[in-house]
């Protein structure tokens, strides 16, 4: 026993203090960084700058939502319900939002636009008369444009609207014919700016009940008389012209469509791409409906067209307030009358089976036919008013047309490969589809 006690045990183990490295590990280390500064195939990162490569397309498609004939509808739902429609902008950005990207992604995995792809894999038969409905789109659509375009002249320098018709004209096919699509791209996004700059000064000076606009984005109502403003603010969200352009220009990249890894890292810019600039024309025309019910509906005064908009603005808010709404106007004019030019040359290009090009004949021809046609109808309408309710009639007719005839490519293995719809946007397409249809009808309808 006393030997047990006795026995000395050995110390317990500690941990050795760290040994600061040789400096030969120093000196390895340093030589292993500067190897890696000489590497040239670092894994590529891609954040905010590149990102900003692929923003341009979605703008462009975005000045066709927030065009004249938005202009009218959305004053008039604002002016008359206040911010109760506001829900309306909320829904048609959603569905313009599938929309749009769906077509974008026919164009980034076919390297063909909407009437391109229709050329190719429909029968003749049916491919021309829907591309030729599609082109009698453009043109109407163009005619609603420089009709605001000139209505913004006549407020701001009392020009007659038939001569501003003609000045819009001239100014839009010398931007197109004398530019290329990447400086059209920046001309079109500052004028976007300008636009949204506009309507911000606008709610700046009105009286906005933010917590009533805010209750108005996200609670759905109907007050009685209001579904003919509802159609409307709807029907001018999705436009034939919007869809057929931007399946043409998400292409203006010019990817290498060989490469999956590179279509898929354009799919998923060109989602961020459309899904901004859609909010950015959902604040817009948010902008648009908050400030007429902040002037107009607060003081129980109706706007049933834009000029009236403008006079009516300057006693409530001053006379720099209807002097920003004309230049916003006249701005929205031009952009639009551009990209119904775009789209009208798009749409004839496609026809003989061909891309968009302003040095070609074939996308000149249909440039010109969309906006010198729109010019020549404005002439033989003896009131504006008239010609943006003759305007949105067409566009009402034709649009299922356009967004039947992207589903069924869109959902086509033979077309898409495996980029082709799956069962769930295929049903959520349809359901779109057909409320926006339904809805368009209902309202050309309406008119009679």
């Amino acid at each position: 026993m006393g030997i047990l006690n006795n026995r000395i045990l050995p110390p317990l183990e500690q941990n050795p203090p760290a040994r600061p490295p040789p400096e030969n590990s120093k000196i390895e280390v340093m030589l292993k960084l500067l190897a890696d500064l000489k590497n040239k195939h670092h894994k590529r990162v891609y954040g905010a700058r590149e990102l900003l490569k692929y923003i341009g397309p979605g703008l462009i498609v975005t000045v066709g939502f927030i065009d004249p004939g938005n202009w009218a509808s959305n004053l008039a739902a604002g002016s008359s319900y206040g911010y109760t429609l506001l829900w309306m902008v909320t829904l048609s950005t959603l569905m313009l939002i599938i929309l749009q990207h769906n077509v974008a992604h026919l164009g980034i995995a076919t390297g063909l636009c909407l009437s391109e792809a229709a050329q190719k894999h429909l029968p003749l038969a049916l491919s021309r008369p829907l591309l030729w409905s599609a082109m009698a789109a453009s043109v109407s659509t163009s005619l609603a444009e420089i009709l605001g375009g000139a209505l913004a002249l006549q407020m701001l320098f009392k020009i007659p609207v038939k001569i501003g018709a003609v000045l819009v004209t001239v100014l839009v096919l010398y931007l197109l014919f004398s530019n290329t699509y990447r400086k059209l791209e920046k001309w079109i996004i500052g004028f976007v700016s300008l636009i949204g700059i506009s309507f911000i000064y606008e709610l700046k000076l009105a009286n906005v009940d933010w917590s009533l606009a805010a209750a108005g984005w996200v609670t759905p109502a109907l007050p009685d008389g209001s579904m003919l403003i509802v159609m409307s603010v709807l029907g001018a969200v999705v436009m034939p012209h919007n869809i057929f352009l931007h399946s043409e220009i998400i292409q203006s990249r010019q990817w290498n469509l060989e490469d999956e890894a590179v279509i898929r890292k354009q799919l998923k810019y060109e989602f961020t791409d459309t899904l901004l600039s859609m909010l950015i024309g959902w604040g817009i025309n948010s902008a648009m409906i908050i400030m007429a019910a902040a002037t107009f509906y607060s003081v129980g005064a109706q706007v049933s067209e834009l000029g009236q908009a403008k006079e009516m603005l300057v006693p409530l808010l001053g006379k720099s307030a209807g002097l920003v709404f004309a230049l916003a106007l006249l701005f929205s004019g031009i952009s639009s009358t551009i990209t119904s030019g775009m789209a009208g040359g798009s749409i004839f290009a496609g026809i003989y089976a061909e891309p968009l090009n302003m040095k070609d004949s074939h996308s000149r021809f249909g440039v010109c036919l969309s906006i010198l046609a729109a010019l020549l109808l404005i002439f033989f309408i003896s009131n504006p008013f008239r010609g943006l309710i003759i305007s949105q009639m067409v566009l009402s007719v034709q649009l299922p047309f356009t967004i039947f005839l992207q589903v069924y490519l869109t959902s086509s293995k033979k077309v898409m490969g495996r980029y082709a719809n799956g069962k769930v946007d295929l049903v959520l397409l349809g359901a779109i589809a057909i409320a926006v249809s339904y809805l368009n009808i209902k309202l050309l309808l309406s008119l009679f």
